[in-house]
């Protein structure tokens, strides 16, 4: 039997990264596209010399290697790059996560659940490569406060309502308690996913 392949999405600082921890304790596989990304930077050959191309090497830190921020500062204000860096890495990101799901298949006893946090989910097209939804959504004072941002950046403008996010997806909670309610929340998606574990 393959996992249960969940999707945990939101807006920045909604607690998506919590949320993904929260279903870890409670059983589940996960993995982050913030992690497969950070990795796909430091460590994938064709990928740095793609940003070395495109960018330049004012994108290495004093190390050497490819600096997130600088890349952030970049493409902050430039729609176009950011199109760019993104079709370099979603391809990436999705493979990887994809294969790491088979693989989970694949093991004599397998997790009944497995949890992918996918910021963009629905803005790229991203759901139908999953069997439920999560969405976590948060009052924007609260994602500000958290993600330590005094305005909304580009990305932001960009995304999907939450409203909508919510609309679309299997489960949502609104993170705005406890670290406790956020746990009860996913404690209980787990058991109504367990229950519907694909053959």
């Amino acid at each position: 039997m393959r996992p249960v392949a969940v999707a945990i999405t939101g807006g920045i600082g909604a607690g998506k990264t919590e949320a993904l921890h929260a279903f870890a304790r409670h059983g589940a596989a996960t993995i982050s596209s913030d992690d497969i990304v950070h990795r796909l930077l430091r460590e994938d050959d064709d990928v740095r010399a793609a940003l070395l191309e495109r960018f330049g090497t004012g994108i290495l830190d004093d190390a050497g290697h490819i600096d997130r921020a600088a890349i952030s500062r970049i493409v902050f204000d430039d729609q176009e790059a950011l199109a760019w860096l993104e079709a370099l890495l979603h391809p990436r990101v999705v493979a990887e996560y994809l294969a790491w799901r088979e693989a989970l298949a694949a093991l004599p006893d397998p997790p009944a659940v497995s949890a992918t946090e996918v910021p963009l989910l629905y803005e790229v097209g991203g759901e139908e490569r999953f069997d439920a939804i999560v969405a976590i959504t948060a009052p924007e004072d609260l994602r500000r406060e958290r993600s330590r941002v005094s305005s909304p950046d580009q990305r932001e403008s960009r995304l999907i309502p939450d409203e909508e996010k919510t609309a679309r997806a299997d489960f949502s909670y609104v993170n705005d308690g406890t670290r406790q309610q956020l746990d009860d929340f996913v404690a209980e998606t787990m058991r109504a996913l367990a229950a519907r574990q694909p053959a």
